[in-house]
């Protein structure tokens, strides 16, 4: 972990048009946490794309998502989220990268969501396209949906060198149960899972049995589509986070990936500005679990 503040951060940011071609800060690194498959060190903060990335590839909204395509690079981020369900997001994705990103530089994670051997098939091929990659780094099952027969799928293709890592997603604690058994059977290699100081289910029994059986943990609905912010408001951060939050988007966003089980966070933006705050989250004093349970105690105030 590095002493790096967010306010350097964004100031780094607007000194390179949030859109520059070397890193933030020249010497620092985002936090990273290994894949326990692996070890593959993933960065912790990503990017999700839901609705965000749903947009017409014109020129204009392409060059507005490559801006923050290059913020997460630059900041040292890598994991991309999507899904055919998300609509255009995969296409624009691919279009993305393909006006002058590197491929390399990207954990591209996307889902199958659709019933059928072969319609899972030919979605999971056609995401490749859409991306306009030959490998995808993560392919996850989409809300569980016909898991026995797209799992069969997935490890073959992981097996031919098309898929890198399998996982299983869910956004919703009622979910967690059935994530549970899937764990125990399947012992998929990633799950996602919402996971936020305003649902904190999975901490109970989910995220530690994620510690115990190697899972890799990507969380969506990390500001639980933005009530955490409306909660807030226009309060100032407390004077006690100051020592590890310069926003509330980064108290929200450390409180998760100080979780031990936490790989990466994955919050949807269109705003290039917002990348930047976000990936904040990912340098400098993490809160322990003394400052985690005083974050907790605020939240529940509100």
């Amino acid at each position: 972990m590095h002493s790096i503040s967010r306010r350097d951060l964004i100031k780094a940011g607007a000194l390179l048009g949030l859109a520059g071609s070397r890193p933030l800060l020249a010497g620092e690194t985002m936090l990273t946490r290994p894949i326990p498959a692996t070890g593959q060190a993933l960065p912790v903060i990503g990017l999700g794309t839901y609705d965000v990335f749903d947009v017409a590839s014109t020129p204009d909204n392409i060059a507005a998502r490559r801006e923050i395509l290059d913020v997460l690079g630059n900041a040292g981020g890598s994991v991309i989220d999507t899904s055919p369900m998300y609509n255009r997001s995969e296409a624009v994705v691919g279009d993305v990268l393909a006006k002058g990103n590197d491929r390399a530089d990207f954990f591209l994670a996307t889902k199958v969501w659709t019933d059928g051997r072969e319609a899972g098939e030919r979605q999971m091929r056609r995401s490749a396209e859409l991306m306009q990659t030959d490998t995808i780094d993560l392919m996850q099952v989409h809300n569980r949906r016909d898991l026995d027969t797209h799992w069969q799928t997935i490890r073959a293709m992981q097996e031919a060198g098309f898929i890198r890592y399998n996982g299983v997603t869910d956004y919703r604690a009622s979910a967690h149960e059935a994530m549970i058994a899937i764990m125990r059977r399947y012992r998929p290699q990633f799950i996602q899972i919402n996971y936020s100081l305003g649902e904190r289910e999975a901490e109970r029994e989910l995220l530690p049995l994620a510690e115990d059986l190697g899972i890799a943990v990507l969380v969506n609905r990390p500001f639980v589509a933005g009530r955490l912010f409306r909660a807030v408001g226009d309060r100032p951060l407390p004077d006690w986070a100051t020592g590890f939050a310069d926003s509330w988007g980064q108290f929200f966003l450390k409180y998760i990936v100080s979780h031990p089980a936490v790989t990466t966070v994955i919050p949807a933006t269109s705003k290039p500005r917002h990348m930047v705050d976000n990936a904040g989250a990912g340098f400098g004093p993490m809160p322990d679990q003394e400052m985690r349970q005083r974050m907790v105690a605020l939240v529940g105030t509100l």
